[in-house]
């Protein structure tokens, strides 16, 4: 077989396991899920996993990158901020992904195994914190600096960023099935939760982008 082929092998090979382990990840956690367990759904070996990932916590982190990337892909996103689009456009798409991904019927585990992992985070989360959500938020904050005109490096936009990025997230609450206003509005249409969230989010930005330049300028 040619290195090519034994490389494409490997990837798919690597793949199965990947998937394998994030359904089991999503119906019984990571602490519940065994490395036996993934390789007979995955139909590879043991010594399979551990040289694909090194090991079960590995793997488990992989996971995590995977399902990050299936939710917010970092290209896509850079592509939306380096666009010629107005930077109210650019935050309403942004804002649409993200509510259409969290309440959305998506086939696969990714949004389970993001939202446990979230809400009950591991000391595996340091090493999604870093591979991705890191990068994704700087490219989030050069679309709030847009709006803003407040400086990447000011931890006005960090704040900027939660407060728009929170409640996106925090719909993932109502995937869980978890009774509240959460769950209400996870069943509303996307396109509501859109406008509404886009429409909150660019006023609040408006109004502390206004603020932030008459304190720059000295004024109370």
């Amino acid at each position: 077989m040619s290195t090519r082929g034994v490389r494409a092998d490997g990837e798919a090979t690597r793949v199965r396991i990947l998937d394998a382990a994030g359904e089991l990840f999503a119906a019984r956690g990571f602490a519940e899920t065994t490395n036996k367990a993934i390789a007979t759904q995955a139909g590879v070996d043991l010594a399979s996993i551990n040289y694909h990932f090194g090991s079960r916590a590995g793997l488990y982190q992989a996971v995590l990158i995977e399902a990050h990337r299936r939710l917010m892909d970092v290209a896509d996103l850079r592509s939306l901020a380096q666009s010629r689009l107005p930077a109210a456009d650019k935050l309403k798409a942004l804002i649409g992904q993200l509510v259409r991904k969290a309440t959305g019927d998506a086939e696969g585990w990714h949004l389970t195994v993001l939202a446990a992992e979230i809400f009950t985070p591991s000391s595996h989360i340091q090493v999604l914190f870093e591979s991705e959500i890191l990068p994704k938020a700087s490219l989030m904050k050069e679309i709030l600096g847009e709006i803003t005109a407040i400086p990447a490096d000011d931890p006005a936009l960090t704040r900027c960023l939660l407060s728009v990025g929170a409640p996106c997230l925090s719909l993932l609450i109502g995937r869980r099935g978890i009774p509240g206003p959460l769950q209400d509005l996870a069943q509303q249409p996307p396109e509501v939760l859109v406008e509404h969230l886009h429409g909150f989010a660019l006023g609040g930005l408006k109004a502390i982008g206004e603020a932030y330049r008459r304190r720059a300028n000295g004024q109370s």
